[in-house]
């Protein structure tokens, strides 16, 4: 059935004025029964601003939609995003936005440059999902991070997550790149005709864009070891031949850093409507996370820890609250 919009309601009503009266009430039946039936449809709608069609974060939330989503008191709407930090401006400004999934190191980077007013206030994280690995492929040409220097590195689209994290990566290495800004399936395709040096794609194991790479491709990983200037930031990690077989040489595993993602949601005012369906959909994630643990839902699932911090972020109170409950003992007070 079409929605009748609100313009259209009004020019209904005021023509069945003229109606006879039998008539003229079928029409305000019809009226009353779309409102209700629009009513029912957004009360429970939630958007969660995702990442791009290859990335893990539209899998976590399609897995979102497909656990929680009951279709009558909680509907969950995926939605493809353009990377953390548009992610991050989304969840505060753009409508229909209720909650979104974005890199922990945006929060500070968004401070930082002084980006969004009041951003600390108005978003906070519902819970820490799982570490993202850095994914740094390039040609057999360049056998170390430091033979990126001076030469074409694609970090994805501006405002992305995986440009955020290159350009503190880069910046804290101390390895000056010549940064390129195409969509990652582009950039696969310029790296393996020689136009680029490398990409940098920020994604939880395995990122499906490189599972299909033929072995033939001469493309590898370049390690990425921790050191001092990325310890405060970043966490170790690894890329495996479990995750990566045609890439990656089995039992020698690709040394790399990894970055949290965090399940972040606009700090509506309790009493409000929209307040009312963010708690709606945090106490169905934490009730429900265990089917979030069995196939075929994502592996990054089974990395979840739902009492975990993320330093820097304020937690959202409904999901302190929905944790608590789930707490062996008695809930904490307050």
């Amino acid at each position: 059935m079409h929605r009748i919009a609100p313009r259209r309601r009004l020019l209904l009503l005021s023509g069945a004025l003229a109606l006879p009266i039998p008539r003229l009430a079928r029409a305000q039946d019809l009226v009353a029964r779309t409102n209700a039936m629009t009513a029912r449809a957004n009360g429970g709608t939630v958007g969660v601003i995702a990442g791009g069609v290859d990335g893990t974060y539209i899998r976590i939330a399609t897995d979102l939609a497909a656990v929680l989503d009951d279709g009558v008191r909680l509907r969950v709407i995926p939605i493809i995003g353009k990377g953390s930090l548009q992610n991050l401006s989304d969840i505060m400004f753009l409508r229909g936005i209720d909650i979104g999934i974005v890199q922990s190191d945006v929060l500070a980077f968004a401070q930082r440059q002084r980006l969004f007013p009041g951003l600390e206030q108005q978003v906070h994280y519902i819970a820490k999902l799982y570490d993202e690995e850095v994914h740094l492929l390039a040609g057999r040409d360049v056998r170390r991070v430091e033979d990126l220097a001076n030469r074409p590195v694609n970090v994805d689209v501006r405002g992305s997550g995986t440009a955020m994290t290159s350009a503190v990566l880069f910046e804290s290495l101390g390895i000056p790149v010549q940064m390129v800004n195409d969509v990652q399936d582009t950039a696969l395709e310029k790296l393996r005709r020689g136009e680029i040096a490398a990409m940098v794609y920020v994604a939880g194991k395995p990122a499906r864009l490189f599972t299909a790479i033929p072995p033939e491709s001469n493309l590898h990983f370049v390690t990425l070891p921790m050191s001092p200037a990325l310890l405060g930031t970043y966490l170790p990690g690894e890329l495996a031949a479990a995750q990566y077989p045609t890439l990656v040489p089995d039992g020698a595993p690709v040394e790399t850093i990894a970055v949290g993602a965090v399940m972040a949601a606009y700090a509506w005012q309790p009493g409000t409507d929209r307040h009312r369906k963010v708690t709606t959909f945090v106490n169905a994630f934490f009730e429900n996370f265990e089917a979030f643990l069995r196939p075929p839902r994502h592996p990054k699932w089974r990395e979840v820890n739902l009492a975990a911090r993320v330093p820097g972020w304020t937690r959202l109170r409904a999901a302190d609250d929905a944790e608590a409950r789930l707490r062996p003992g008695p809930a904490r007070s307050g």
